[in-house]
């Protein structure tokens, strides 16, 4: 088949959960001998770093269309009095529109994969110019994290301007949702809210995968016990996540009973997070050159989400590196774990402390976990079963 995949950023380099999503699909179909198009929007905020040449690059057709999503305090402030959600429409550019469609229209594609509700806007000038099928893949239900997010906020302002962008979002969501000829979700949750929100198309659950030759977990470079969080601050999840959890626990780790060392890594680490850093107590170290290596250095991985969507694409990559993680409920959700297994469910402060003084004290309990968490990903994340089953989909709808 030939297909073509739309991204709202580049999903390189493979250093975040919708890069990694993005490059392992591609891998996966390549692998399988299938041709690939990709074109991406190039957010100018993301645009200034230079990364070496993906090899993935070598194996399809690549286009990159750059734009400025960035939004004032003025524009911010007027789409008050609008019905626009603003922030999937500023991913809207007619520079990039005419690029796709004179694409497609020099291509014969059997199917156009969107990745995510930011290239949505796209959707209707796409339908006009092709017969390929339109598949949307849903990396979460992308209102029910602005919903989340509003739900935790004590500030009545900002507990109401969440709720009006969730409403706005979902609003928009829901009226996109027939317009493509069918919906990949990652969890059944996501596949069960799809339907509830009046969904009529093919709905197929495709969870997330990785290339299990890539982690290789080395025991004897971990450090035990140590304690880590990575992940993208730019999310606001993630943010909000890692700050009630440093909130909770940062004065326990420095002078209380949790006698361990704690790493904080990632992008977009904002720079005030310097303050939370702790001489061989706190590291902040922001982004980090080998996310792999740096995951395998530490023991036990927190995943303090208490917002958000999908499934978390680093604790399935946690899980393939043996990783004891202690993750909420929302964090871990689409992912088939057993708590106190493979895993260890943690959704209040005292709970999370509980899982971390017994982590802290017990190594081999850890490692049974870690075990465990990677027979999961062995039997349900690998990525070449994974994309058979977004083919197959594919094939059941063309």
């Amino acid at each position: 088949m030939r297909i073509l995949i739309l991204t709202h950023r580049v999903p390189f380099p493979q250093n975040g959960g919708y890069p990694i999503v993005v490059g392992n699909t591609i891998k996966g179909l390549v692998s399988m001998g299938h041709e690939v198009s990709l074109i991406s929007i190039n957010v100018k905020k993301h645009s200034g770093r230079q990364h070496e040449r993906d090899d993935l690059l070598n194996k399809i057709s690549y286009t990159e269309y750059g734009i400025d999503t960035h939004i004032s305090v003025l524009e911010v402030f007027s789409n008050l009095f609008t019905r626009n959600p603003y922030n999937i429409n500023k991913y809207y550019d007619a520079g990039f529109e005419k690029l796709v469609l004179q694409n497609i229209k020099d291509n014969h594609y059997d199917v156009v994969q969107l990745e995510g509700l930011f290239v949505g806007p796209y959707v209707a000038a796409i339908r006009k110019n092709t017969t390929a099928k339109l598949i949307y893949r849903a990396h979460n239900i992308e209102h029910q994290v602005w919903h989340r997010l509003a739900h935790q906020k004590n500030d009545p302002f900002k507990k109401w301007y969440l709720n009006l962008l969730a409403r706005r979002v979902k609003k928009y969501e829901l009226e996109l949702l027939n317009q493509f000829d069918g919906i990949a979700v990652f969890t059944g949750e996501d596949k069960n809210a799809m339907e509830s929100f009046g969904a009529e198309i093919p709905l197929c659950v495709v969870p997330i995968g990785v290339d299990m030759g890539k982690y290789q977990p080395e025991p004897d470079k971990t450090e035990c016990p140590s304690l880590f969080f990575l992940g993208s601050l730019d999310w606001l999840p993630n943010r909000e996540g890692i700050e009630w959890f440093i909130e909770n626990f940062h004065k326990e780790i420095v002078d209380g009973d949790l006698k361990v060392k704690f790493y904080v890594a990632g992008n977009s680490i904002p720079e005030d997070f310097d303050e939370y850093d702790v001489p061989d107590k706190v590291f902040i170290q922001g982004e980090v050159d080998d996310a792999l290596e740096f995951v395998n250095s530490k023991s036990i991985m927190i995943v303090p989400l208490l917002s958000g969507g999908g499934m978390r694409v680093k604790i399935v990559e946690g899980m393939a590196m043996k990783k004891c993680i202690i993750s909420t409920t929302i964090g871990a959700e689409g992912i088939n774990f057993a708590h106190g297994d493979n895993i260890i469910i943690a959704n209040n402060a005292g709970e999370f402390y509980d899982a971390l003084k017994r982590c802290i004290a017990d190594e081999w309990y850890c490692r049974e976990i870690g075990e465990n968490a990677r027979k999961l990903v062995e039997q349900e994340h690998d990525v070449n079963k994974v994309t058979r089953d977004l083919v197959a989909f594919y094939q059941s709808v063309i």
